[in-house]
């Protein structure tokens, strides 16, 4: 493994943390031996092309400094190589971090965790799920929480988490539910009507929601949380639930385990990583092992 590692920076992640993370991050990594070289993400297309030039000239790792955006297309790169990823999560939700027990707007530790975790060679294969040519590494979001994620895009007056706030409470003033049609695993074709579908290879969405509380990142499988249908009131009940994970225990919840699922439903962006992937319908599919983290 040669010592050079490439660190890419967004420094606009979380309100300009990621250009002052980026130091502390590279210090540790300095202090520990290894030669870093930055590479900046504000143009994703010119970073991006970058990013891959530098993993397939051997980077001995790829350490992500922003937030579940910048990861999301960190994993585009790694996915499927032998090149490490580490994070130093600066972002505003940072679930991909947190579902790995990675430190959390302390770069310095991450910075640290990352270079022990080169030097002892320690880390963890996870898996990833796949839409087409498009890898996520947490949940793919479809129904009521991808209409807020729509909602929210569109308002350009009002900026971090009140915008979502904002958006949540005009989307359950405009509250619908969604027909779907869901097939698990190439099984048979099943109508469903639902409020949400969330497809987990992580367990949280929106910077700590543990919409799939249970998944679990190395078994192979998706934990496919179904919110069915419900009218107003109990969505407002069930939905404070899943900061704490509790809401599964409800009736209106049921939870699936498969390898690959197939969503479609009419008018419906799906998201992963709270990156838009693009309209239902779309399949995704586990991918056991497909990449290697930097942890404890």
């Amino acid at each position: 493994m040669t010592s050079e590692i490439t660190l890419f920076v967004n420094p606009t992640a979380g309100r300009g943390r990621g250009a002052h993370a980026a130091q502390p991050a590279a210090s540790a990594l300095r202090d520990a031996g290894f030669s870093v070289r930055t590479v900046l993400g504000e143009d994703s297309a010119d970073a991006l092309a970058r990013v891959r030039d530098a993993v397939d000239e051997g980077t001995g790792a790829l350490i992500a400094v922003g937030g579940d955006g910048l990861v999301s297309l960190a994993l585009q790169v790694v996915a499927g190589t032998s090149t490490p990823l580490g994070v130093v999560a600066v972002g505003t939700g940072n679930d991909f971090a947190r579902a790995l027990g990675l430190p959390v707007r302390d770069p310095a530790a991450a910075g640290r965790l990352a270079a022990t975790a080169l030097r002892t060679g320690t880390g963890r294969d996870i898996d990833l799920g796949r839409v087409g040519d498009r890898w996520f590494g947490s949940v793919l979001a479809s129904g009521f929480d991808s209409r807020v994620n729509d909602r929210g895009n569109r308002m350009r007056w009002v900026g971090g988490r009140f915008k979502y706030d904002l958006a949540i409470l005009a989307e359950l003033a405009a509250f619908r539910t969604v027909p779907y049609r869901v097939r698990l695993d190439g099984g048979p074709v099943r109508e469903i009507e639902a409020t949400l579908i969330a497809v987990g290879n992580g367990t949280t969405y929106g910077g700590g929601m543990r919409i799939c509380a249970d998944a679990l990142m190395d078994d192979g499988l998706f934990d496919v949380t179904v919110v069915g249908g419900c009218g107003r009131a109990t969505l407002l009940r069930v939905f404070p639930q899943v900061y704490r994970g509790t809401h599964l225990g409800h009736p209106v919840v049921t939870v699936h385990r498969v390898s690959s699922i197939t969503l479609e439903a009419a008018g419906v962006t799906a998201y992963a990583d709270g990156e838009p992937l693009g309209p239902l319908p779309l399949t995704a599919t586990c991918v056991p092992g497909a990449a290697r983290v930097l942890t404890p």
